[in-house]
């Protein structure tokens, strides 16, 4: 999959790795509606036709800043109707990099504020680097966490947690996000793009049909009560059992070797 965007680049790393980098340095890679149109271009295609790419890998351009959130000098003057025009487009692209079929593994290669910090939690996970500070600012400008930020947040660190750092709005450090469970890994700053490259890389060499139905299974199961997740991950699985992928991966077991896996 190869596009061209005018906010953000989408390029392969290798045959089953994209590499996407939201590409607007200028303003902290800052979310403005053409980055909104654009990654929901992106998302969307991957939905519809993730082809061979396998895994994921989200970051921002430069090393200081992820994305520093929603573009407050585009959206100075705004209408009430433009705002939410403009919102709504922002919705939908967070919305579909939820439905994704392929893992997304967020880089956070420097600081993720509003709208920014969201992206990063509608990932499946992040790493970050050591220097990056996170924050949902929203109430410090007279607005809200909009996109998922009050429900993921909570979801990952725990309710009392997450209304203390959204009613402060207040930034807190990568080490804490880690202790906080917020965060997979804290990565020198250099390195956290490799690092979650090698981790897609791992995970682009196991059968993308049990790697999606997984990610499935895991995400919609969390909204059913426990009974009825066990009901939906039988059949989640139950739909490998005649596949290509799970008799080479027995084979292989078999005869001591690497699995080949086409996805089939």
């Amino acid at each position: 999959m190869s596009r061209t965007y005018s906010t953000l680049r989408a390029e392969k790393v290798d045959h089953h790795i994209l590499l996407a980098t939201l590409d607007r340095p200028e303003v902290s890679n800052a979310m403005n509606t053409q980055m909104g149109r654009d990654l929901l271009d992106l998302w969307s295609g991957l939905v519809a036709s993730p082809g061979a790419v396998r895994a994921v890998v989200l970051t921002g351009s430069g090393n200081r800043t992820f994305c520093a959130g929603g573009d407050l000098k585009e959206r100075h003057g705004m209408s009430n109707e433009q705002w939410q025009a403009q919102h709504e487009i922002f919705e939908r692209q967070y919305w579909t990099l939820l439905d994704c079929p392929v893992p997304v593994i967020g880089a956070a290669n420097g600081h993720a504020f509003g709208g920014g910090l969201e992206i990063l939690l509608a990932c499946d996970f992040f790493y970050a680097a050591k220097t990056a500070r996170f924050a949902l600012t929203e109430v410090t400008l007279g607005i809200m966490p909009g996109a998922g930020g009050t429900q993921f947040l909570p979801r990952a660190v725990g309710e009392r947690r997450a209304k203390e750092i959204i009613f402060l709005g207040k930034p807190f450090a990568a080490e804490e996000a880690l202790q906080w469970g917020l965060v997979n890994r804290v990565c020198e700053p250099d390195q956290v793009v490799a690092d979650a490259i090698a981790t897609a890389r791992g995970i682009a060499a196991n059968a993308p049909l049990s790697i999606r139905q997984a990610k499935k299974s895991i995400h919609h199961g969390l909204d059913m009560d426990l009974k009825s997740a066990l009901l939906y991950e039988i059949e989640a699985y139950n739909r490998m059992v005649g596949s290509e992928d799970r008799l080479e991966g027995v084979r292989a077991f078999n005869e001591r070797r690497k699995p080949v896996f086409k996805g089939r």
